[in-house]
């Protein structure tokens, strides 16, 4: 069988092989490549009044205790807290998903929201169904692509070189 043949019928089946993971691995990519221009994706981050942050930790945990949405009632319900001391404020997010804005010199709470790029982050990778289905069926998934994009390089080439040759000839 010549390479050119069985470079298109590789191309060909290996296409409808990864098409599934590949649609989820690209809608979910596209997303978070827009996450700071979407609100949905991620809530746009707020400005606090000072760059200084004065509040403790504690008053960290009321602050979020207070927002109903978060369902906070310690520390265990907290993911992570995110500091940004150039914008003034610090983001909690909550294990719900819900975010919460607080001003780190005043103790305000600059927004509530709920936060999806986590979730979209652990579609793209494969992570959110099962460490399996993400080494299993997205990293194969990904080894394709890369498999699909030599071998479509070669597709789209292969006619100008052709080409060429015979014009020389």
């Amino acid at each position: 069988m010549k390479f050119s043949v069985l470079n298109r019928k590789v191309h060909y089946w290996l296409a409808i092989v990864v098409a599934l993971p590949a649609i989820v691995i690209i809608c979910t990519g596209l997303l978070l490549q827009l996450k700071k221009q979407l609100a949905w994706v991620q809530p746009p981050e707020q400005r606090g009044s000072s760059k200084t942050p004065t509040i403790t930790m504690d008053r960290i945990l009321e602050i979020c205790q207070a927002v109903d949405e978060a369902e906070v009632r310690s520390w265990s319900d907290i993911n992570r807290v995110d500091v940004r001391p150039s914008r003034g404020m610090l983001k909690v997010w909550a294990r719900n998903n819900w975010e919460i804005q607080i001003d780190s010199a005043t103790g305000d709470v600059l927004q509530v929201a709920y936060r999806r790029s986590d979730f979209i982050e652990s579609l793209h990778d494969g992570s959110w169904f099962h460490e399996s289905v993400k080494l299993g069926v997205f990293l194969p998934a990904g080894i394709i692509l890369l498999v699909l994009w030599l071998t479509g390089l070669y597709l789209f080439w292969l006619p100008i070189v052709v080409k060429r040759w015979k014009s020389r000839r």
